[in-house]
């Protein structure tokens, strides 16, 4: 059976010898011409006079067009109807596109682009959340609240009682391919759109309202991206309705791609936060009541902000049992890049805040952040059984705040499983020697433990299909509705295609994720894609199965239950065809030998509003343990080391997973530590480039690095009981983070409060006030 297999990623030796190609490489038309906005130099204000006689008369252009050439809907957002394509006059950020430039070459429409002549009536821009609440700038009108308990009187109850404030920096995709989109116009309006997307379905939708046109007659395919993590969701809207509307206007086919600065500039972020906590608890350690205060920035749009939100409050409780609680989202409207969706969707910035309760609690009390993590753990369920008693001693209801139970945690095992591996103990007492030796170096060790939620949470979203086709030569092509960014997902869904037939991989082959051939698709999102994509093509090659098997029981005159499929052959009672014979057989006698596939998540029931029901199908889980060294003179730090136990079911392919599992935690680690936007009092990203954002770098991987899968299957009825690994691996990061807090907190006596990320000169700030005794 092809699925459990570590089979490589199906386009690796495309990707290594650069042949794999990507929406810049698909052969174009000759004529072809391309595109670039031309962007606003404020934050806030309104165009008082534009003038572009010097871009249309620049060399090689073709047309300029602004809001007002726009023949029908100027709008590419993704819900809300608030982000219009070109400004109407007002501007809400700098970087907005203003004028769009259609030229012979991409050098042509970038140059020309520049020429503008723009002169504004500036307001006072809103750039930060204090600025957003001083003027009540939000998207709702008020904060959304969810509530278990009564955490007031818990809190004020409680033999211990600490609070604090967290500053959470947002962080950029830097996906290696930018963002960039082609349109070909076809006979009779119809428009074929070549994007580098994660959600062909909503490209199409937006197209077609750009367009005037009906949604059949825009066809959208995404072969593959080079890197997504979130950013390619909504994002790549404007660049697709921008090709489309030029290719309507010229009758050529129109292209664009953002160059790096101009992606950054013009592009979402990950959502930055303000997470204030108060948080009462016994001796012991076991929480009794908190309160959280969730404030993030939006930007100038409303994008997705209000789901990312409201994961992150639904993750406000991470891996932990929180009898009262109480969880304030504030979601506020700046003058800054439209935020958008990012691996993880909110749910990290929320795991942060209890990750940083837990350890402010250990420290308060001098116990070991370990074993208070542990006390306070969700009790012990595996494999649906009754919850096992708490470390506490008491039995908890094993609800989490909005009401779900938490049926399957295995976090328990997992935790003495990855402590017993990675020599805790030992490595605590020897990095506790280190410090009281040493008075420079100081090193830490940082643990978090990861529950993450599968499932996106507007539930209508939860569903997918798939088109299998079997070939008269046993041949088989198959298409579904996710999309490749370098995941593996196609490489998972074939495998699992290949195991319904019993052949091999090479007998399987999945082309470009295509809007004409699976309908109505979800974007490749909330860790979902294997789960949804890899059930509707079961489904499909169920289907087919079954019609083979039942005519050739019938053909061979024996039962149908001796019909198999496995090793390429198909066995009949006594007989035995490989599988091209038997497919071969079957369409000479007319059966049908194509079938499409389609699955709906099960289980959810979900109101936002009330923040109660059961939003997630199940948990994903795992934990991380990191250690760290800081040079306490300059906040120069590296990361010494990483011991990973992740969760992921039973593992459809466990190289492709164990590859996700190590690029989540350096990607999340990144967030936390070197990744650091700056905007200046003007609103300009002054971090608008790889010279000035930092992402890790191959040398920033832990110099022991070693990761392993827990070895269990999913309770739900998934994929061959697989789960989710796009998104949890990410939060298994925090670790780094919580390393550096402890090194820097063997400076001083008091708490350090580590803001993140946690740059070099963060942490000497840190160090210098915790020395002080700030």
């Amino acid at each position: 059976m092809s699925v459990t297999k570590p089979l490589p990623h199906d386009a690796a030796r495309l990707h290594v010898t650069g042949q794999a190609r990507y929406v810049d490489d698909i052969p174009t038309p000759a004529g072809t011409l391309h595109l670039a906005f031309g962007l606003s130099t404020i934050p806030a204000g309104r165009i008082a006079t534009m003038d572009l006689t010097d871009v249309r008369q620049a060399p090689g252009v073709v047309a300029v067009l602004t809001a007002e050439d726009l023949p029908f809907a100027n709008d590419v957002s993704p819900s809300a109807h608030d982000e219009p394509l070109l400004s109407g006059g007002t501007v809400h950020y700098v970087g907005q596109p203003v004028f769009l430039v259609i030229a012979r070459s991409h050098l042509a429409a970038r140059k020309a682009a520049r020429k503008a002549a723009i002169s504004y009536e500036e307001t006072t821009p809103i750039l930060t959340i204090d600025q957003a609440l001083a003027a009540n700038s939000r998207f709702e009108e008020g904060p959304r609240i969810y509530i278990r308990g009564d955490p007031k009187t818990a809190i004020a109850a409680a033999a211990r009682v600490i609070e604090g404030v967290l500053e959470l920096g947002g962080q950029e995709h830097f996906y290696l391919e930018g963002q960039a989109a082609a349109a070909l116009p076809g006979e009779d309006g119809d428009m074929l759109v070549h994007s580098s997307t994660q959600h062909p379905t909503e490209i199409q939708h937006k197209v077609a309202e750009a367009l005037g046109v009906p949604m059949h007659m825009v066809r959208v395919e995404t072969r593959r991206m080079g890197g997504g993590f979130g950013g390619k969701e909504s994002q790549g809207n404007a660049l697709a309705c921008a090709c489309a509307i030029a290719a309507r206007l010229t009758g050529k086919p129109c292209k664009m791609r953002y160059d790096r600065d101009d992606d950054m500039i013009i592009t979402g972020k990950r959502h930055d936060f303000r997470i204030t906590y108060r948080v009462g608890f016994d001796d012991d350690g076991m929480i009794h009541g908190i309160e959280f205060n969730q404030m993030t920035r939006g930007g100038w749009a409303q994008d997705l902000t209000l789901p990312v939100a409201d994961r992150a409050m639904l993750h406000a409780d991470n891996a932990y049992y929180l009898p009262h609680v109480r969880i304030e989202s504030h979601r506020l409207r700046t003058n800054t890049q439209s935020a958008t969706a990012y691996r993880g969707f909110g749910g990290p910035q929320g795991m942060v805040g209890i990750e940083r309760v837990m350890d402010h609690v250990a420290h308060d009390l001098g116990m070991d952040p370990v074993a208070l993590r542990q006390r306070n753990y969700y009790d012990a369920v595996e494999g649906g059984a009754t919850p096992a008693p708490s470390i506490s001693g008491k039995m908890k209801d094993n609800c989490t705040p909005y009401g779900q139970p938490v049926e399957d945690f295995v976090l328990h095992g997992l935790t003495a499983q990855l402590l017993d591996s990675a020599d805790y103990a030992a490595r605590r007492a020897a990095v506790d020697a280190w410090n009281a030796a040493n008075p420079v170096l100081k090193k830490g060790l940082g643990f978090s433990p990861v529950k993450f939620g599968i499932s996106f949470t507007l539930t209508h979203l939860n569903q997918a299909g798939a088109l299998v086709h079997v070939y008269q030569d046993g041949s088989i092509h198959l298409n579904h509705g996710g999309t490749e960014m370098g995941q593996g997902l196609f490489q998972k869904v074939a495998q699992v295609a290949a195991s319904r037939f019993g052949v091999g991989m090479e007998t399987i082959r999945i082309t470009a994720t295509d809007t004409a051939k699976v309908p109505n698709t979800s974007a490749t999102a909330a860790s979902s894609g294997s789960d949804l994509n890899g059930m509707a093509v079961k489904t499909a090659c169920d289907t087919i199965r079954e019609r083979m098997a039942e005519f050739l029981a019938g053909y061979f005159q024996t039962d149908r239950a001796t019909v198999q499929f496995a090793d390429d052959t198909v066995r009949i009672g006594d007989e035995a065809l490989p599988f091209a014979k038997a497919a071969q057989l079957c369409y000479e006698n007319r059966i049908s030998l194509s079938a499409t596939g389609f699955y709906k998540t099960p289980k959810l029931a979900w109101d936002r509003i009330k923040g109660e029901g059961r939003p997630f199908f199940y948990f994903a889980y795992g934990a991380a343990l990191t250690e760290v060294i800081v040079d306490t003179l300059t906040g120069e730090n590296r990361i010494l080391r990483a011991d990973i136990l992740h969760d992921a079911g039973a593992s459809l392919n466990p190289a492709l997973d164990i590859g996700q599992v190590e690029g989540g935690y350096v990607q999340g680690a990144g967030w936390l530590t070197t990744e650091e936007l700056v905007w200046d009092d003007k609103g300009r990203l002054r971090t608008h480039a790889p010279s000035t954002y930092k992402i890790p770098a191959f040398s920033d991987q832990p110099q022991v690095f070693n990761v392993a899968l827990w070895d269990g299957r999913n309770v739900e009825d998934t994929i061959y009981r697989s789960k989710a690994v796009g998104e949890p691996p990410f939060m298994l990061g925090i670790s780094a983070w919580l390393a550096l807090s402890n090194a820097v907190a063997a400076c001083g006596a008091d708490y350090p409060a580590l803001d993140a990320p946690a740059t070099a000169e963060r942490v000497l700030t840190t160090i210098g006030k915790l020395r002080d005794g700030v």
